[in-house]
């Protein structure tokens, strides 16, 4: 018992005086403007709120979002495919797919899809 206590009061020796080591020596500076400033997307927090956004951007990402959630619906047809009947799988899963396919070329044509104008 008495050598279990003297190995964790020297683990904990060594520990405490490389922590203390580590503090020393480290370049770290606390007072940086970046580090106590809150990260806001890529923007300047300290400059003026009413930049201009990029609507285009957004508009994307939401597109993204949209047919991102609709692929993770898709994965549940692998196992749906077991279950029912051949031909009702395939008139769902055509007819979801068909969806999509309408849905993209809505937004094609609607020129969302450009990354520039």
């Amino acid at each position: 018992m008495l050598t279990l206590l003297i190995n964790f009061i020297i683990i904990l020796f060594i520990m405490i005086m490389l922590i203390t080591l580590l503090n020393l020596i480290s370049k770290k500076s606390f007072m940086d403007r970046e580090k106590s400033s809150p990260f806001e997307c890529g923007f300047d927090p300290k400059s003026s709120s009413r930049s201009p956004f990029s609507l285009h951007f957004f508009l994307i990402a939401i597109i993204f979002l949209v047919f991102d959630v609709e692929i993770t619906i898709m994965f549940p047809l692998i196992i749906s495919m077991k279950l029912s009947n051949p031909l009702m799988f395939i008139v769902f899963s055509l007819s979801f797919i068909m969806i999509l396919i309408i849905g993209l070329i809505h937004e094609w044509k609607q020129g969302a899809l450009n990354w520039t104008n």
